[in-house]
């Protein structure tokens, strides 16, 4: 059996997308299982981008609520997933320009709730090891200026293309490579420096 050259796209949301698009007006029944399938990405994501932890949560459902009124544009020249990343990624940028000159206020930890956690067997010292982990990275992406924790994020949590970061970012390919090269350094060297 001979491989073609140029295989077709194929969207693994296709036939989620063909029943949103065929719903009667006011079933969402479709898009919600777009929602589910997507809205764990989109929330961490939103997290990581803006670094605002108190909008998170409404600034994901805003990036649903965008593209539901959207969709109808949405031509499928990329895979849906891309499309939704790429107005996740426009509805942060924004975000943060409006945040911007406001200063950020850092969110302290309750430290009762990781004493409660660490009295419970096993399971629980698994989870604060992740949590802490967790803490860690969200803390050293918080410390990225914008400029390398943006398309760091959209490359390495996004899995997005160079060229979609690009065209996403209006920067050149050269450029989002030597961001996200300088991102991951910037990274790498903070998380090494924690373990030690």
């Amino acid at each position: 059996m001979t491989r073609e050259p140029f295989q077709e796209f194929i969207d693994p949301d296709e036939d989620l997308l063909r029943l949103v698009m065929s719903s009667p007006e006011g079933d969402l029944r479709a898009f919600e299982e777009l929602v589910k399938r997507y809205q764990g990405r989109i929330l961490a994501d939103c997290r990581f981008l803006t670094r605002d932890e108190n909008n998170a949560e409404d600034l994901a459902q805003e990036v649903f609520v965008k593209a539901f009124f959207a969709l109808r544009t949405f031509e499928g020249r990329s895979a849906f997933r891309s499309w939704l990343q790429r107005i996740k990624v426009n509805h942060c940028l924004n975000h943060m320009k409006k945040r911007q000159g406001r200063g950020d206020v850092a969110l302290e930890d309750d430290g009762a709730e990781a004493f409660e956690q660490m009295r419970v067997p096993a399971d629980a010292e698994r989870k604060l090891e992740r949590m802490a982990n967790r803490q860690r990275i969200e803390g050293i992406l918080s410390m990225m200026p914008p400029t390398l924790r943006v398309p760091l994020v959209m490359r390495d949590m996004d899995e997005l293309s160079y060229e979609e970061i690009a065209a996403s970012l209006g920067l050149g390919l050269s450029a989002v490579k030597m961001r996200i090269k300088r991102g991951r350094e910037f990274f790498r060297s903070r998380y090494e420096g924690a373990e030690a």
